[in-house]
């Protein structure tokens, strides 16, 4: 009967655990721009209260050299399982703000839908693990297993502090299986496993040319542009079937196995909803694996921004 209390309490409790979302989202914890760096000390400060009130033991806030860690934990239960729960409040720039129908950081509900910066990403997922705690310690008054939570303010720019927090605690942090509250579920009612995620690796590729601006009626056709050699360089990216080029890429790339393609045909989204929520027609990628593979098992190479300064002029 525990779980089905704690679900009743949820449920009764709907329209506070709302508006506890609602004060979490207002807080405009932007870790990538300086001019918000106390508004994120303010997130994580009151994150720090509102999981003491939760129940949580141990809770406190550690500094690292720009965003803080939130930890907090409750170890009751020796002979259980201790689970170990990751989540992120830092939440990136609102920018275009003309794009937004309602300011980012003050939340606003329409059909049934809660918008403002970090809602879903990560505020919202995070606090599904939060409340579902609290839910089980306020009717309970224990959970079905042991808990770590981390917390950090730095998941938006690279988590550059993270490697080294967990090194320093890493006899403090182990558990038996770690979660992390920042993916998707597959729509409403349809609840989602998450069991492997692709990693990341950011490169920056700088390209520089001639030390002054080149008339290109003395020069053009005569001195490559930095430009125009930076854009034949990522048009070799990939080859005509949507293939990363890159020798090697694909070396140490796990296959996914016949029974979790037809597991993914079944039950993961088509391509017309991917390019539904995508607002495009068409799709791209490697040929032979559906949308959704591409966007989960298969590898990617996408290129984030492009910018120069030509060194030719157009007369």
């Amino acid at each position: 009967m525990t779980t089905a209390e704690a679900i009743a309490y949820a449920r009764s409790h709907r329209t506070r655990f709302l508006t506890d979302l609602m004060d979490f989202v207002r807080f405009p914890s932007v870790s990538v721009q300086p001019k918000h760096a106390y508004d994120v000390k303010r997130c994580a400060a009151w994150l720090e209260d509102h999981l003491k009130r939760v129940g949580l033991e141990r809770v406190k806030v550690v500094p690292t050299r720009q965003h803080p860690v939130v930890y907090a934990e409750w170890l009751r239960a020796p002979d259980l399982p201790t689970l170990l729960i990751y989540g992120h409040y830092d939440v990136q720039p609102p920018d275009p703000l003309a794009e937004w129908i309602s300011p980012p950081f003050q939340p606003s509900i329409r059909s049934n839908n809660l918008y403002g910066r970090g809602a879903s990403d990560d505020k919202g997922q995070l606090f599904t693990h939060v409340k579902a705690i609290e839910c089980y310690l306020h009717t309970a008054g224990r959970l079905p297993v042991n808990v770590k939570c981390i917390l950090e303010g730095e998941e938006e720019i690279g988590s550059p502090h993270l490697t080294g927090f967990i090194e320093h605690n890493r006899r403090a942090l182990a558990g038996h299986v770690a979660v992390m509250s920042d993916t998707g579920m597959l729509g409403p009612n349809r609840p989602s496993l998450t069991y492997s995620l692709r990693g990341q690796l950011a490169l920056e590729i700088e390209v520089r040319g001639p030390r002054h601006d080149l008339h290109s009626g003395n020069f053009g056709g005569a001195v490559h542009d930095p430009l125009q050699a930076l854009c034949e360089i990522v048009a070799q990216l990939h080859d005509k079937n949507g293939r990363v080029a890159i020798p090697g890429f694909y070396n140490r790339v796990r296959r996914a196995t016949q029974g979790e393609r037809e597991y993914m045909q079944r039950n993961g989204p088509r391509n017309g909803e991917i390019l539904r929520d995508a607002e495009t027609e068409t799709g791209w990628g490697e040929h032979g694996y559906s949308l959704y593979e591409r966007l989960t098992v298969r590898p990617s190479l996408t290129v984030n921004g492009i910018s120069g300064v030509r060194c030719s002029r157009v007369v």
